[in-house]
């Protein structure tokens, strides 16, 4: 008799697991459908669990205000809109989620010894140097702790979308004003990591495309994700992907720097990552108002660090067009939300939403 009962409490257990996951799928798909008018009327979410794909959900609602809205935003950042259904492999600009990949990219030079993290840029670029500003390292622009005052958001895109190459853009920069004490002042901005995209590109001899294409697309299959072959590249937000490919860097970072068994990054430059830069003494010149109270380390916005392991609990890189990449070390999953519009107001809400619906899962 007690044979017999285990086989049938097992089936009723994995029963109970298919429905309970089932039940959980459907909140995600009301919650998908409940929000998406407010995120321009299109988006795709991905989830990605226990080594696959475990959901995909995708919501095309898009009025026409939306349409000439979507329009509208894609002249600005001179790029052509898609107005067409989403899908796992729809490619658009994915603004700040930017930030990851290339902060990702440089670490793979740190990981070579090519570079290193407390290098100063003026070692690489003597016009920072002969403005007093040699001495800002690696670490501190990828963290946007250079103390650089850079102009507004639109002001700086504006004004780099008449620069004609590279060593322009650090010409530029160089020059500006500084607001404090490198390491000192965190100023989310597009500055620090236009400097360490002009780094590597010293050292290798490559333009940062290439880079990119060699040391990170390639070898995760992100066969639609790109830096564009414009006459300068934008390493904080001048990239452009989709669902499929943006999931395969989250599945690298979720797994430790490793994807399909081979290893991107190490697991040291994964932990370096996620370890908050923002501490007490830091001053927080600019922050947007969706990033809440949650640090900041390379590329990437951390929770407080798991008592669990020495990683962060979760790590995220939303960008301006309300796309929200996210890995959870504490739950085990990633997921990436694909969406297009500008209105910022509810949107660090909707994410904490998103999230805590996925923890529950």
């Amino acid at each position: 008799m007690k044979k017999s009962l285990i086989p049938f409490f097992v089936l009723c257990f994995f029963s109970f697991s298919k429905v309970a996951s089932a039940q959980s799928f459907k909140q995600l798909d009301q919650w998908l459908e409940n929000n998406t008018a407010e995120m321009g009327g299109r988006s795709f979410f991905i989830l990605y669990k226990d080594g696959k794909v475990i959901y995909t959900h995708a919501e095309n609602n898009l009025n026409l205000r939306q349409k000439v809205i979507a329009k509208a935003i894609a002249k600005r950042s001179g790029k052509e809109p898609n107005l067409e259904k989403y899908t796992i492999s729809t490619r658009q600009p994915i603004a700040s989620c930017s930030k990851w990949l290339s902060a990702a990219l440089v670490m793979t030079f740190v990981d070579e010894g090519k570079l290193k993290l407390n290098d100063s840029i003026g070692k690489f670029l003597p016009v920072f140097s002969k403005n007093g500003k040699g001495r800002i390292t690696v670490a501190q622009c990828l963290s946007h702790t250079t103390a650089i005052k850079v102009p507004a958001l639109k002001e700086s895109l504006a004004e780099m979308s008449k620069i004609n190459s590279m060593d322009e853009a650090m010409n530029k920069l160089a020059i500006l004003p500084m607001e404090g004490e490198p390491g000192k002042v965190f100023h989310y901005s597009n500055a620090g990591l236009q400097i360490v995209g002009a780094v590597i590109e010293k050292i290798s001899g490559k333009s940062f495309e290439v880079l990119f294409s060699e040391r990170i697309a390639r070898p995760l299959g992100m066969r639609n994700t790109d830096f564009g072959k414009g006459k300068v590249s934008l390493p904080a937000g001048g990239a452009m992907s989709t669902p499929e490919d943006y999931i395969n860097f989250l599945v690298m970072i979720m797994n430790k720097g490793v994807f399909n068994g081979k290893r991107i990054l190490s697991e040291s430059s994964i932990v370096e990552m996620q370890i908050n830069r923002v501490t007490k003494d830091v001053k927080v010149a600019y922050a947007p108002a969706e990033a809440g109270d949650v640090g900041y380390g390379f590329g990437e916005w951390v929770s407080p660090t798991s008592t669990r392991s020495n990683l962060t609990k979760a790590v995220s890189s939303p960008g301006l067009f309300g796309s929200y990449p996210f890995v959870s070390n504490e739950k085990k999953y990633c997921a990436f939300l694909m969406t297009y519009y500008i209105k910022s107001e509810g949107r660090g809400e909707r994410y904490m939403e998103l999230k805590m619906l996925i923890d529950s899962l």
